[in-house]
């Protein structure tokens, strides 16, 4: 792959070739990016998505918005400095092509602002309760009616996927949805698969898939502008991830350590002492004794310790990108960025400890099995008028419901897979507060709060 190509402006239906020594300086194609993405309704949606304690009542406690907003800064430092690290070894792409530093890290800031404007309420529970509707649940009876594919995209329901859609998904009126740069959608596919084979490998690109079957031409289409290098052909297509894909992940990787261990302590899941013993290993190098001996507060604490490790992981990422610069871009590099560095050991503890004391927590757990009956009724209400509309057999109750989905999802509906993922699309943009409520006016209860 090269740097060249891998850095596109082009835009969904572009006639002309977009040169970056044309832009003009105030406002940068990439920049635009993040402007579209942060105005779109389908990111403000996250101010009221769970990110650790669904349905919390603490207002501590971060959500998918203000996570988002961290990983898009960790992501523009890491790609600052990484630019600045290839600009230096291949200077053609300044001197010939004008590319700057900061090109390289308003895309992934772009992309990593955008890596969960598709995940659905209540977190990766969301994702797994739909799945489990279309897998074992009443969903389960329409596999016949769809191509193993199609179910696949339905029953390992993906945010990723979910987020390509909706940053690139046509309607009337508005071609290419955001009409973002393919550089920035690029950066944005973690998993440039489609749903089936599943896992095919232990690379790290093959974990899950980045775009369902309503996407997969146009995402060859972002492959091709891209020169992507393609894994697999025919079928089953699959692509190398665009090298910036991997700052996107660490700095996802990075934020969700740190912070959401943050979180853990502040809320009391985590004992501070037991905490710092952990922060302190990532930090042992770069911490000033004295300063911290200066604070008197756990916040400060916390703070001061979280901002060090987050600032040594950055580092450390960007370190091993460039030094695997020539693996990423021939796609043989198969592994996450913080699975190389020198902290693996410290961020793997970190993470077990979350699991154990955050993740499979008695609230967070009490409020996930709630989730997975408000999606799965939800699931089973829409499902069954949508698809009584295709086939004309809507009664007036199947009227009501359906007049509850935004015409945007309506349009869409034109068969059997459009209408099953349509509404899976539908249930996954609404807000943890917004999927209750739906769920109260069907089910005539009270859940949550």
């Amino acid at each position: 792959m090269q740097w060249e190509e891998l850095l596109s402006l082009r835009r969904q239906g572009d006639t002309n070739k977009r040169l970056r020594k044309e832009q003009e300086e105030t406002r940068l194609g990439f920049e635009v990016d993040y402007d579209r993405i942060i105005f779109s309704s389908s990111f403000r949606s996250l101010q009221d998505k769970t990110q650790v304690i669904p349905l919390s009542k603490t207002d501590f406690v971060h959500t998918r918005l203000t996570h988002s907003m961290e990983v898009s800064v960790v992501g523009r430092s890491l790609g600052r400095i990484v630019g600045k690290k290839i600009l230096e070894k291949h200077p053609y792409l300044k001197e010939v092509h004008g590319y700057r530093f900061n090109d390289f890290g308003a895309i992934v800031a772009a992309a990593a602002l955008a890596h969960d404007i598709g995940n659905p309420p209540f977190g990766h529970s969301g994702e797994k309760a739909i799945g489990a509707f279309f897998k074992g649940g009443e969903g389960a009876k329409y596999k016949t009616l769809l191509s193993p594919k199609q179910y696949q995209d339905l029953t390992d329901f993906e945010g990723n996927a979910n987020g390509f859609k909706i940053l690139t998904e046509s309607r009337d009126g508005v071609k290419g949805g955001l009409r973002l740069s393919y550089a920035t959608l690029g950066a944005f596919t973690k998993y440039p698969k489609e749903s089936l084979p599943k896992k095919p490998t232990r690379h790290i690109a093959d974990k899950k898939f980045g775009f369902f079957q309503s996407e997969k031409a146009f995402f060859a289409e972002v492959a091709a502008e891209l020169n992507l290098i393609q894994t697999r052909s025919g079928d089953d297509i699959s692509y190398a991830r665009h090298p910036l894909a991997f700052l996107v992940e660490a700095a996802d990787d990075i934020c969700y350590t740190i912070i959401d261990f943050e979180d853990g302590i502040n809320l009391g899941l985590i004992e501070e002492e037991y905490a710092l013993e952990y922060l302190i290993k990532l930090v042992k190098d770069s911490i000033n004794t004295g300063k911290y001996g200066e604070l008197k507060t756990r916040e400060d604490r916390i703070s001061y310790l979280r901002a060090l490790a987050i600032n040594t992981l950055i580092g450390e990422a960007a370190r091993v990108f460039t030094a695997y610069e020539e693996a990423i871009l021939k796609g043989e590099f198969s592994a996450s960025l913080l699975d190389k560095c020198r902290y693996t050991a410290q961020v793997n503890d970190i993470i077990k400890l979350s699991i154990e004391k955050i993740y499979k927590s008695k609230e967070v757990t009490e409020k996930e099995i709630s989730g997975y009956a408000i999606v799965e009724k939800l699931l089973e209400v829409f499902c069954k008028a949508a698809l009584h509309k295709l086939k004309g057999e809507d009664t007036h109750y199947d009227e009501l419901v359906l007049n509850l989905i935004p015409e945007k999802y309506l349009q869409g509906f034109t068969s059997e897979y459009s209408c099953l993922l349509g509404v899976s699309c539908f249930v996954a943009s609404l807000t943890d507060g917004r999927v209750v409520g739906i769920y109260n006016k069907i089910n005539g209860g009270q859940i949550g709060g």
